[in-house]
């Protein structure tokens, strides 16, 4: 028996045009937003720092128990410079890689924190889940609040956006659709992986969230969390069954694309393919 193909819900926004969905996706149901959860952090560190509470170039292991003298400080950490390896050891390929990194995970893992660098803090830049894990526990202690706590009072209250969350409505939650439109079970993110990757928001407040930093610049410069491509500030995610785009160009164009079930190449492409195509 042929199964029937997975529809692949997709919800694009843009500066110029109405919000175009399709397959049932929609501008204000709760869908997981991967790493883009990532920019919320190295916000959050950026707006510590200027209220004083920390400053960038902080070593490590003056907020948590790590090995002395690692030389790894909170902005490595949110350049991906840090030298951390992309996953926590233990995580991988499975059906849900992070459900064991949890906070006592993360405690028993960090007074060898040394012995799992790949490479010298602030020789090349290496994409880390770890490093994000790393940097929210240092940025709650510094705060003495929880994460959730921190996000609210330093970066989503400031910028007016209300619609971010870990634990979302499950009446208000799009999950992608698989075989016989049965709702697919998203990974578990919610332990000590949360500030690399487990938030849940509405399309419609990641395109606040990306012209309110970005363009606006409600907070100061964009966070060093931020990608760049030239004149582009960017930022992706993808869980197991979900990815996003967002991109903001100097001139003002700017595109949010999240996808349910497509690949995240395919989303990556499609949001600079509508930056692009607004350059015409």
């Amino acid at each position: 028996m042929r199964l029937p193909k997975r529809p692949v819900p997709t919800c694009v926004l843009t500066g110029t045009a109405p919000p175009a969905v399709s397959d049932g996706h929609a501008t204000d149901r709760f869908v997981e937003i991967g790493s883009f959860t990532k920019v919320l952090t190295g916000t959050a560190l950026t707006r510590l720092a200027s209220a004083g509470a920390l400053t960038l170039d902080d070593p490590l292991d003056r907020w948590l128990p790590v090995p002395p003298g690692t030389g790894i400080t909170l902005r490595h950490l949110a350049e991906h410079t840090s030298g951390l390896p992309r996953l926590p050891p233990g995580t991988g390929p499975a059906r849900d890689p992070y459900a064991t990194f949890d906070a006592r995970a993360l405690r028993e893992l960090l007074p060898r924190l040394d012995s799992i660098a790949v490479r010298p803090p602030g020789v090349s830049e290496e994409y880390s889940n770890l490093g994000y894990a790393v940097l929210g526990a240092a940025l709650t202690e510094a705060a003495g609040a929880s994460y959730e706590d921190l996000l609210s009072e330093y970066v989503l209250d400031p910028l007016g956006v209300r619609e971010v969350t870990v634990t979302p409505d499950p009446a208000r939650r799009l999950l992608a659709p698989g075989r016989f439109g049965r709702p697919r079970t998203p990974w578990t993110m919610t332990g000590a992986i949360l500030p690399a990757g487990g938030l849940w928001a509405t399309p419609r407040a990641v395109a606040d969230l990306l012209t309110r930093l970005v363009l606006e610049r409600r907070l100061g410069p964009p966070a060093p969390s931020w990608q760049t491509s030239g004149p582009l500030h960017w930022h992706n995610g993808a869980t197991r069954h979900a990815s996003v785009f967002a991109g903001a160009m100097e001139d003002g164009r700017w595109v949010v694309v999240h996808r349910l079930n497509g690949t995240p190449e395919g989303t990556d492409e499609l949001g600079v393919e509508v930056l692009r195509r607004g350059a015409g």
